[in-house]
This record gives structure tokens, sequence and C-alpha cells, in this order.
């Protein structure tokens, strides 16, 4: 069934025991993990979480419905998270939802789905699951959850905090929340007592993560500029910024030149392709030799393991920086190989 972010919210927070699936699909990787967390606390402290993952899923359509038939180890609460999920846990969803019982609740994260997708359409179709969609906030909207998420850490956002927030953490739920962690721990705020939340904290404690240095980062990994890569880093490094923004607009690159990368595959010439794709005119240069250097595989493998990494960033919310660091140089450094 189709649910209003009211409606999941609500009922991931008191799980209902008709429903089997929670299906939380859509750009907003972010958004959907801190929904999911929903559920776990839900399901209290003392709960059992099984973790899979859209790969597992795909060589054994069968496990996810075994585990929310499994009993917890420890006699308590348990529920499954699967993330990464796409069209390949098609099968395994149809088992879940078609299977005799179910008593363990099942969220699934599925970035890559879109409400066309095989397996949104299933979910939708089951009166045992609920889907709901979840994208990026955007201009007024995300300020507006920068805002909410302040109130949450008992800070209130003054001026144009809450727009400054959104600019140095691109709009992401997680890293927002990580940021005003440590913006409420300088300010001793809480809850039950509120404080200001101004440019001058923001100046103390805030990383401003600029469009600028993000862009940086992302196309020196695209064009293989692996020393070029390395001092972006480094700077990064030093502001104290999460990985997660420039991760996130480098899977946007990774995902359009992909898109653009199966135009010329098809029989398109590449200043024809760029054109009809509205690449900025500053960007031409760039987006053509990166066509050139980068084939359609290498691409969605590219695409798919920036991904990864963002996932498994946000799942142990951590900044971990040079976990991301390492494989962004990997990725360079077999981006100047292509280019040989």
């Amino acid at each position: 069934m189709k649910a209003s972010e009211t409606r999941i919210k609500t009922a991931l927070d008191r799980p209902p025991a008709d429903i089997r699936l929670y299906l939380l699909y859509g750009p907003d990787e972010s958004g959907a993990m801190a929904l999911a967390e929903r559920l776990g606390r839900a399901m209290g402290p003392e709960a059992e979480r099984m973790d899979l993952d859209g790969a597992a899923l795909k060589s054994d359509a069968a496990r996810l419905a075994d585990e929310a038939a499994s009993l917890s180890l420890f006699g308590g609460a348990r529920y499954i998270r699967v993330t990464g999920a796409g069209d390949e846990s098609t099968a395994a969803v149809e088992a879940l939802l078609a299977a005799e019982r179910a008593g363990n609740p099942v969220v699934m994260i599925a970035p890559s789905a879109k409400a066309t997708s095989r397996l949104v359409k299933r979910a939708l179709e089951a009166d045992s699951a609920l889907a709901t969609a979840c994208y990026v906030p955007v201009g007024e909207g995300a300020e507006a959850l920068a805002a909410q998420l302040a109130r949450e850490h008992g800070l209130r956002a003054m001026g144009g905090a809450a727009r400054r927030l959104v600019q140095a953490t691109g709009g992401d739920r997680a890293v927002m929340a990580r940021e005003l962690e440590k913006l409420a721990l300088y300010l001793d705020a809480a809850p039950d007592r509120p404080q200001q939340l101004d440019d001058d904290a923001l100046d103390a404690v805030g990383a401003d993560l600029g469009e600028a240095e993000m862009s940086e980062i992302v196309e020196a990994v695209v064009a293989g500029r692996s020393a070029e890569l390395g001092a972006a880093l480094h700077r990064m490094s030093e502001a104290g910024g999460s990985p997660i923004p420039w991760l996130r607009q480098l899977a946007r690159r990774l995902g359009a030149l992909a898109e653009m990368r199966a135009d010329v595959a098809a029989g398109g010439d590449i200043a024809s392709v760029i054109k009809r794709h509205r690449v900025f005119f500053r960007e031409e240069a760039a987006t053509a030799a990166a066509l050139r250097r980068w084939p359609p595989e290498a691409l969605v493998e590219a695409q798919r393991r920036v991904r990864q990494i963002e996932r498994s960033l946000v799942a142990s919310a951590t900044a971990g920086n040079v976990l991301a660091d390492q494989a962004m140089l990997g990725m360079a450094e077999r981006a100047r190989r292509l280019g040989r």
C-alpha cells in the first residue's frame, strides 16, 4: 500500500501486526535510514536486528521470508533491515508476502528504485506492505528540515543558520544530525534547555563544505587526477567535513555520465549527446573527456561503489573519511589508467 510520510512514521513507531514490509524507496537514502531507525527504536533496545542487502537476496530469494519467520537467538524481539535493494529483491519480497507466517517486520531501503520499478509496484499492491518515496528536500523544505532537526537537539535556528546548515551538509539528513550533535554539545543545549543556534556557533563549530570544494573532488576522481584529489581530500579532512555530501555529488555525476555514455554507445556522437543533455558550457570539455575515458560498465560499477560507501558511512554513523578517501583515490587511479 502507498503510505504518506506521516502514516509510515506512525506505523514504524507502533508497528501493526498485519504489516510485514516497510519499503522506503527513492534517492534520499539518508532520510530512509532515519525512518528505518524508528522501527529499531519501536522494537526496543534489546531487539535483535538482522542486516541483509540486495545482493544477498538476489542469490537467495527465500532468505528474507525465512529470516522474517525465525525466532530471535535471545528469545526477544527481532526485525530485518535490508539496504541497497532494487528490482533484484522483488522475488524475495514476493516470497515474504506469500509466506504462511512472518512474525518479524522487514524494513527495506531501495535508493535506486523508482515508482515504476517492479519492486515498488509489488509493495504498492500488497495489503501487508507499506511503501513511501524518500526524496532529498530542497529549498525551503531543506531549511525546514534543518530547523526541525535543530529543535530535536534543543537548538533554535536563528537568522540564516538553517540555510547555512543545509549548504554545509548538502542537505543530507544524517550529516546535518551529526553537525547538530556537535553544535548542541558546544552550546550545552538539549530539548529541556534550548539554546540559540546562530552564525557565531556555526563559525566556531560547523564545517562549511562549499560547492567549489566538492566539485573539485568530484572532477578529480572522474578525470583520474590522483595528486589533485589527494590534496583536495586533505583540505576537506582538515576542515572536518563529512564525505557524504561530495559522495552524493559524485554519484549524481557518474549517473549523468552513464546516461550520456549509453546514448553514445547507441550511436550518438559525443558533441550532440552533450548538447541534448544540456551540459553547462563550461563543463562541456571535461564531460567530453570523461565520456571518452569511461566505458559504460565502468561508470555503472563506479556509481555502485560510491553508493555502497555512502551506505556504509550512514549505517555506521561515523565520518568515515579514511574509508571514503582510500576508495576515491583507488577510483581516480583506475580512471587514470582508463585514459591511457
